[in-house]
C-alpha cells in the first residue's frame, strides 16, 4: 500500500492533501517518493526559513539532542536563555514566553491583554476583518473571518472587528471596556495584504492615548520574511505584544510571545505555561535561524523579494485575469478573477509546489534563502501554466 494510501485511511481527515508523499529534501528541493524533484515555494507554508537540510541547522539540532532534548520549564536551558538574549537584543521588546506554535503564541498574548486589564476591569480585544490567528478557541474567535467560526459553537467572548486599513473603522469600535488591538502586518490566509505604514501609526497613536496594548501576529509575517527580523521593523510601528512561530526555528515547532517589560510583569507564575514550550532542542535551532537571519539572510530577503514582485508584476501585465500583485519582502500574493486550485495542481504537475491564500490567491513564501535563478525557474513555470 502506498504511503499516501496509509494516510487517507488512517489519518484524520483535517487537511485536503494533494496525492504526494515527499521524503527528502535539500536547499530549495523536495522529493517524492520516486525521485521526482519539486521546487518549494510553499516551505511548509513559511516555516523552512533556511530550506531544507540546512548544514549548521542540522548539525546544531544533533548535536543538542544527543546532549538534551527537553527539560521542564522549572530549571533554566542555555539556548532557550541565549535565543531570548539575541531577540531582546535585536528589537525592542523586552520579555520572552516560549510555547510551540502559532496558535499558542496567540493564546499568551490573549491572555497576556486580559491580565493586564484586570486592573481596570477592561478585556474587550479589537480584531481585523479578514485576519487569521490560528485554530484554538480564543485564536479562531479572534480570527475576523466567520466561516473558520462555523459549526463550533459560540466563541470567546468580548472580541469584535474592526476594517483592516481602516482608522476609523477602528476608533469606532474602541470604547472604555477596550484592552488591545490585535492585528497583522501583512494578513496571511486573508490574502496577503500589508497594512499601510500610516494606519499602523494611527493604531499605535490611538493606543497611546487610550492605554490600549497593541498587539501584532508576526506567525507568518515575521522572523525575516519582510526583510526584517521582526515585521514591526519594516514599519517602524513599535506593539506593546508580539507573537511570533513558523519560521523562528527552520522546522521544529516553536512559538514565541515577546512583550514591553510593563506588559510582561502582568503575568506572574501561575498564570500561563507550556510544557515543551522553548525546549533545548526548539531553542537551539531557533539560535541557529537567527544568527543566519542576522548574519546576511535578512540582505538577500531584501534583495530577493524586490526580484520576486518584478517577476509577478511581469505576469500580472501579461494575464488580464490576474488582477494584482501584493506583498513585502518574501511574502507575496497574486489574486486572479478565479479560484486558483487548479493553477496550484497544475504547478505541482509540473514541479512547482505552491500554496493558496483563500479561494483565488496564490501565495509565494519560498525559503529566505531562494535564489535568482530559483525565482527565474519559478516565473517559468507559472508563465506556462498560466
Amino acid at each position: 500500500m502506498k504511503i499516501s494510501d496509509i494516510g487517507e485511511k488512517y489519518v484524520m481527515h483535517t487537511y485536503n492533501r494533494f496525492p504526494l508523499t515527499l521524503v527528502k529534501g535539500e536547499g530549495m528541493y523536495v522529493y517524492d517518493e520516486n525521485g521526482k524533484k519539486y521546487l518549494d515555494f510553499v516551505s511548509g507554508i513559511a516555516v523552512n526559513s533556511l530550506g531544507h537540510n540546512n548544514k549548521r541547522l542540522v548539525a546544531a539540532i544533533s548535536e543538542q539532542a544527543s546532549k538534551l532534548i527537553h527539560i521542564s520549564n522549572l530549571y533554566y536551558s542555555e539556548p532557550q536563555c541565549l535565543l531570548a538574549q539575541k531577540l531582546v537584543e535585536n528589537g525592542e521588546l523586552d520579555k520572552v514566553f516560549f510555547c510551540n506554535s502559532g496558535a499558542e503564541s496567540i493564546e499568551a498574548a490573549l491572555k497576556l491583554a486580559r491580565k493586564y486589564g484586570s486592573k481596570t476591569g477592561r478585556q474587550e480585544i479589537i480584531t481585523m476583518v479578514h485576519s487569521f490567528h490560528g485554530r484554538t478557541f480564543g485564536a479562531v474567535t479572534a480570527t475576523g473571518q466567520s466561516h473558520y467560526h462555523e459549526g463550533f459553537g459560540d466563541m470567546l467572548p468580548h472580541i469584535k472587528y474592526a476594517e483592516f486599513n481602516n482608522i476609523d473603522s477602528v476608533r469606532a469600535a474602541v470604547n472604555e471596556n477596550t484592552v488591545a488591538i490585535l492585528m497583522e502586518p501583512v494578513q496571511g490566509e486573508g490574502g496577503i495584504i500589508p497594512a499601510k505604514k500610516e494606519f499602523l501609526q494611527q493604531v499605535r497613536a490611538l493606543c497611546d492615548e487610550k492605554d490600549i496594548l497593541l498587539m501584532f501576529d508576526e506567525v507568518q509575517c515575521g522572523v525575516g520574511r519582510l526583510g526584517t527580523l521582526f515585521a514591526y521593523q519594516h514599519y517602524g510601528v513599535v506593539p506593546d505584544v508580539v507573537s511570533m512561530a513558523k519560521g523562528i526555528a527552520g522546522g521544529i515547532p516553536c512559538g514565541i510571545m515577546m512583550a514591553k517589560k510593563n506588559v510582561a510583569e502582568s503575568f506572574v507564575p501561575g498564570d500561563h505555561a507550556s510544557t515543551f514550550g522553548g525546549n533545548p532542542l526548539a531553542t537551539a535551532a531557533g539560535n541557529v535561524v537567527v544568527d543566519e537571519l542576522l548574519g546576511g539572510v535578512l540582505d538577500n530577503v531584501k534583495k530577493q523579494g524586490e526580484y520576486l514582485e518584478k517577476g509577478l508584476d511581469e505576469l500580472v501585465k501579461k494575464y488580464d485575469f490576474i488582477k494584482e500583485r501584493r506583498g513585502v519582502g518574501l511574502m507575496q500574493g497574486i489574486e486572479l478573477d478565479r479560484p486558483v486550485a487548479d493553477y496550484v495542481s497544475r504547478a505541482i504537475d509540473n514541479d512547482l509546489l505552491l500554496v493558496n491564500a483563500g479561494k483565488n490567491v496564490i501565495r509565494f513564501v519560498p525559503s529566505l534563502i531562494v535564489e535568482k535563478k530559483h525565482i527565474d525557474e519559478a516565473m517559468e513555470i507559472l508563465d506556462k501554466i498560466m
